[in-house]
């Protein structure tokens, strides 16, 4: 097995868009150390973070994130420590479209 420390995702999504951060590739698992997320702009904004287990639709009991505030011009590093199968999905939401997501971690195939 082969282990690989990498940037995992990175998105800037449209506002108010469930939008796909990560998707663990077939035959491959991860752990996600990390997640950044960055607000570009001066005022502060929300954002949503689910974890779907083999791409499930997104439903409630996916979100390990919800509605939290970034400040203005701000960021907010996320420890989390994840171990995700393959085709588990981070999905992220954003209230404005002025926020990035990174997933940082590793994948082992």
């Amino acid at each position: 097995m082969a282990t690989v420390y990498k940037v995992l995702g990175q998105s800037n999504p449209s506002a108010t868009t469930a939008t796909s951060l990560y998707t663990v590739p077939a035959s491959t698992s991860a752990v996600v150390s990390s997640i950044s997320v960055a607000n570009l702009t001066s005022t502060a904004a929300t954002f949503r973070i689910a974890v779907r287990p083999a791409g499930a639709t997104l439903a409630n009991q996916h979100y390990i994130g919800y509605d939290i505030t970034v400040g203005a011009s701000d960021s907010t590093i996320i420890t989390v420590g994840l171990t995700l199968a393959t085709t588990d999905v981070i999905t992220v939401y954003a209230s404005t479209a002025n926020l990035t997501f990174q997933a940082f971690g590793s994948e082992i195939s």
